[in-house]
């Protein structure tokens, strides 16, 4: 057998060997034992991190709910909202929503930092524009009005009424002789609902940092989910003149820290940032939406969900005529896509590796390229440079982010080198040898994405014979699709693992949230009492999604620790992750499934 020799090198203007030893040794020195458990679970004495609602406006009186229910969906943010129309147009009646804020919303109702911004275009991820018709004011949104547009489709869909809002789930629990899930609740609430979809999104619950002497800490504190304006002064726009004779601290540097960390310099005496592992920090480029393109689009039925299929196409490397996104994410793709074309060769598997890994190089030279030239102090600008590959975190987009190093306010502690802040005391923190004293604490330490999934729920799921579902999935996750299980009848999960992940959430939950609406519709029709995965059905779906796993696993494990490689230890079977041919791939999966109709792989009980 004869092999095609790599690709060369040369008219590069940079030494790929040297950059793969560079991102290694960044990669090591940031590697922890403890791995994702670094972080505290927002329990016990951390609850009032996650539970606490410093937005709602009043606590909401009643009595506990004893009731019989068609379906519950758990969770009112988009995957929610999704979730109720797309039953809605299934013709799916009795269904009701438990979300723990005081409003929909879910990320975006609890997320109202300043300058909370999402990095998907506007077009392609607020959902259900055209059933609203409502036109986004940007490019990229602020998340005033993306939590606006989630009450927007509360209202539209009639929502408010069947939701009970400041409640929380405690346990689900499967009842074999009434055909039903138990749901216990904050409320003191037994709702037995014949079916659950559980729609929690993937950034639902906070994590804060393990640091020692977290709880020693004599000022002010919290979360960037719940950020105290009563303490800070102003809102998500700016103007925290309270900040004025503060020193703040703020420890992250990841996509929520992007965004407040500049609002927060306007305001503060001094702001320390204290960094373990940079970002990829790309321009933004906002710009309003041009009224007279958004009307085109009214020719056009169908035109949103022909933008996302779009966006997922160019990110998954598939050829389209036209980027019609054509952002900072879809960027590598269309370098890649212009490497392929410019070469006559057949490429091998590995040529198009190096390729990918050659584009990838180049658009983070970029990257880094702006942040010297951006960044006056020479120091401080190596620090913000990130030496891994684009896809090892999620990027990030902020014009504002890099120029606050600049101002004389504004510390960076880079904490690289002891992996972390080293400990909190009663006046601030100390590390690297140095205490820095402070008067308030942010911590923009994210969610619990990637972590045990008994961490990221926060709430037992009890199936049949008692059995739970963190057990049952101890030793690898078995779903059919990863949305159901055997043992947990009538239960869907939109979000899990074992299916499509997209960059663009909405996206995938849109898809998702018609696929399950479909098997609760369908199981109706055909009179059905439960259904869930036989075992064949299970079995070669685990089968066929594990087989595509391990490319994907040598390239996580390569990446610098973050929780989309589960702080450096990918999960440790591989029968987690995401389906990786892409969205687009599994929505066609999914739909000629629908499409042939004998609903295979799924086991329907009748009465």
């Amino acid at each position: 057998m004869t092999t095609q020799a790599p690709l060369s090198n040369e008219n590069l203007a940079f030494d790929p060997d040297a950059l793969r030893q560079k991102y290694q040794l960044e990669r090591d020195r940031r590697l922890r034992p403890d791995g994702a458990e670094q972080y505290l679970e927002m329990s016990g004495q951390w609850a009032a991190y996650a539970e606490s609602d410093p937005y709602a406006d009043t606590i909401i009186e009643r009595a506990p709910i004893t009731d019989e229910v068609n379906v519950v969906i758990i969770g009112g943010g988009f995957s929610g909202l999704l979730a109720s129309a797309r039953m809605m147009e299934a013709g799916i009646d009795g269904f009701h929503i438990v979300e723990a804020g005081s409003d929909f919303g879910g990320t975006w109702y609890w997320n109202r930092y300043p300058g909370a911004q999402c990095d998907i275009e506007s077009y392609c991820y607020l959902p259900l524009l055209e059933e609203l018709n409502y036109m986004p004011k940007e490019k990229y949104s602020f998340g005033t009005e993306i939590f606006e547009h989630s009450k927007r489709i509360g209202r539209h869909y009639g929502l408010y009424e069947r939701t009970w809002f400041q409640t929380r789930v405690r346990s689900l629990d499967w009842d074999d002789t009434l055909k039903r899930w138990h749901i216990s609740t904050n409320r003191g609430d037994d709702i037995r609902a014949r079916f659950v979809v559980m729609a929690l999104g993937t950034a639902s619950r906070p994590k804060l940092p393990g640091i020692p002497g977290i709880d020693e800490f004599q000022g002010h504190s919290f979360h960037t989910s719940r950020w105290d304006y009563a303490y800070t002064g102003g809102d998500s726009d700016g103007g925290m003149t309270n900040l004025s004779d503060k020193r703040v601290a703020i420890i992250g540097t990841g996509a929520t820290a992007i965004q407040c960390v500049p609002r927060v310099a306007q305001c503060a005496k001094h702001l320390y940032v204290f960094q373990r592992t940079p970002s990829s920090v790309d321009l933004r480029g906002n710009k309003p939406t041009d009224p007279d393109w958004w009307a085109s689009l009214k020719d056009q039925p169908g035109w949103q969900k022909a933008r996302r299929d779009n966006f997922g196409a160019v990110l998954a490397g598939m050829p389209v005529e036209e980027d019609l996104v054509a952002d900072g994410w879809t960027d590598v793709s269309r370098r890649l896509r212009s490497m392929i074309f410019s070469t006559e060769k057949q490429l091998t598997p590995q040529q198009m590796a190096e390729l990918a890994e050659i584009a990838d190089f180049e658009k983070m030279e970029e990257i880094r390229h702006r942040v010297a030239s951006t960044v006056t102090d020479d120091e401080v600008a190596e620090c913000l440079k990130p030496y891994y590959r684009q896809f090892c975190k999620r990027p990030t987009f902020n014009d504002e982010f890099l120029p606050c190093f600049n101002q004389d306010n504004v510390t960076l502690v880079d904490v690289s080198e002891t992996r972390g802040v080293e400990r909190i005391n009663a006046t601030g923190i100390c590390t690297g040898g140095k205490q820095y004293d402070v008067d308030c604490i942010i911590y923009a330490s994210g969610f619990e994405i990637t972590t045990r999934f008994e961490r990221r729920i926060g709430f037992a799921i009890n199936g049949r014979d008692g059995v739970s579902l963190y057990d049952h999935w101890r030793d690898g996750l078995k779903t059919l699709h990863g949305f159901s299980t055997r043992g947990f009848p009538n239960w869907f999960y939109i979000g899990n693992s074992q299916n499509a992940f997209s960059a663009n959430m909405t996206h995938m939950f849109d898809s998702q949230a018609e696929h399950i609406a479909y098997i609760i519709a369908e199981t109706q029709r055909r009179g059905g009492t439960t259904v869930e995965p036989s075992p064949e059905g299970e079995d070669a779906w685990v089968k066929h999604f594990t087989g595509m796993q391990m490319g994907n696993q040598d390239f996580q494990i390569a990446c610098t620790p973050g929780y989309y490689n589960n702080e450096g230890a990918p999960m440790g079977s591989i029968a987690g992750g995401a389906y990786l041919p892409g969205i687009n791939h599994f929505n066609n999966v999914l739909e000629d499934w629908r499409a042939e109709g004998s609903m295979d792989g799924l086991e329907i009980d009748r009465p």
